[in-house]
Formats: structure tokens, C-alpha cells, sequence
């Protein structure tokens, strides 16, 4: 299996550790976030990992090099500007039929192999991993008629929906859909992908999950991992 991670973006939302170190290599525990990945990688025999970078690539280049200390291959695409979640893709060559592409500041148990063979049995362009999540909403929320009416008025709802976790695998056909030089997220690559009628499929997991762009969720990264260090470093 081959991964590209996608690392290139500011992290503004970390300032201000953010300011002198790449997101990815922002500490959860003893390790860099993108450091655990990695591990977690090499445990599911991925072969070759290429990282997309762009803040501060030179430090992200430096701490993994070519991949030597996890006994994986890692290579680099450099983005000259922020070319998004997907527009980065259009210039990485050597890429396999079918690959994982994921954001490099996730705390996940995900099993990848599951996700990579579970795109490969229903010949998907794209598969999404996903989770079902509770959404809080912070306002009193009404539903009113068309006269304007009151019809319920409730305080704070919560609901759960299934929503992405940042990492997917794409079929290299996806490359058609994306221009040189353009930025572009993965959502809207998927759109134009399902307006054309690809085989897009999710798949649904029970794995945890925490994305660490947010203060509140780095801190709370840090706990998990100082609870559960095996969960996610399955060699330790």
C-alpha cells in the first residue's frame, strides 16, 4: 500500500505552537502526531509514504528524511503554494492504481488495511472513511412554517451523523478531475468525481478518532494517548 499524507497547511488554529514548528510535528505524549502515524503505517506494511509539505517543509524534511528510522520509504512533494486538500495530488508521480490519502494531524486506531480492502472490493474511485459523531448545536433552534409560525423550538439539539475522519483512499483516475495548479479540498473533488457518476463509497468504522487542529482537541489528544499509548503504538 502506498500513503500520501497531506502536511502543508499552517495549523493556524494551534498558534501559537504552531508558529515555529509544523502541525504535524506539534508532540502528542513522547511523539510528533505525524511520528504515532507513521508507526501505525509501518505496522499495516505500507510501503512507501510521501508526504506533501508546504509551512515549514524544510523541518518536516529534516526530522523524517527518507524514512530510515521507521524502516519505511519516504519521499516529498513540495507545495509552492497552499494548493488544498486534493489540488496537491495532480503533482505526485509514482502513484500506485489505488492509495490512502490523509491529513498528517490525526489520532486515529483505524485499521488502514480494513479501509484499503474494503475500497478495493467495491472498485471505488474514492472511499471515505467516516464515524458517527454527536453534532452540538450552540443556539436555540426553530422550525417554523411557511406564515412564520412557531412549529418547535429547541434549546441546544444535539444529533449524530456520520462525518469524515480525513482519511480516504482514491483510485489515480481521480487525477482526471483535478487541474494543474489548482487548488482544490477533497469535498470538492468528490463532488465533481459524483457528478460524473464514479463509484464513491464510505466506509463506516467504530475507530477513534480525534482531529488535533483545535487547542481543545490537542489537549485532549494528550490525554487519550497518556491513557491508552498501546491503543496507538501497537510495537510498544
Amino acid at each position: 500500500m502506498q500513503v500520501v499524507i497531506l502536511a502543508g497547511g499552517r495549523g493556524t488554529r494551534l498558534k501559537p505552537y504552531t508558529m515555529v514548528i509544523p502541525k504535524p510535528l506539534v508532540p502528542v505524549g513522547d511523539f510528533p502526531i505525524l511520528d504515532i502515524i507513521i508507526r501505525q503505517l509501518k505496522h499495516y506494511k505500507i510501503n512507501e509514504i510521501i508526504i506533501s509539505t508546504g509551512h515549514l517543509a524544510e523541518l518536516l524534511e529534516a526530522y523524517f528524511k527518507e524514512g530510515e528510522r521507521w524502516r519505511v520509504k519516504i519521499r516529498y512533494v513540495r507545495e509552492d503554494k497552499a494548493l488544498g486538500t486534493a489540488g496537491a495530488i495532480k503533482n505526485i508521480s509514482g502513484l500506485e492504481d489505488n492509495f490512502i490519502v490523509m491529513n498528517g494531524d490525526i489520532l486515529t486506531d483505524l485499521n488502514y488495511r480494513n479501509l484499503y480492502n474494503f475500497h478495493l472490493k467495491h472498485k471505488a474511485i474514492a472511499t471515505i472513511a467516516t464515524i458517527k459523531r454527536e453534532i452540538f448545536t450552540d443556539f436555540g433552534v426553530l422550525k417554523i412554517n411557511r406564515d412564520f409560525k412557531l412549529i418547535s423550538y429547541t434549546e441546544k439539539p444535539k444529533r449524530f451523523d456520520y462525518v469524515s475522519i480525513g482519511i480516504n483512499v482514491l483510485n489515480k483516475r481521480c487525477k482526471r478531475y483535478i487541474s494543474k495548479g489548482e487548488s482544490i479540498g477533497i469535498p470538492e473533488l468528490v463532488h465533481r468525481m459524483q457528478s460524473k457518476n464514479e463509484n464513491i463509497y464510505c466506509y463506516k468504522s467504530d475507530s477513534y478518532w480525534l482531529d488535533i487542529g483545535r487547542i481543545e482537541d490537542f489537549q485532549k489528544a494528550q490525554e487519550e494517548f497518556g491513557k491508552s499509548k498501546k491503543k496507538f503504538l501497537y510495537e510498544e
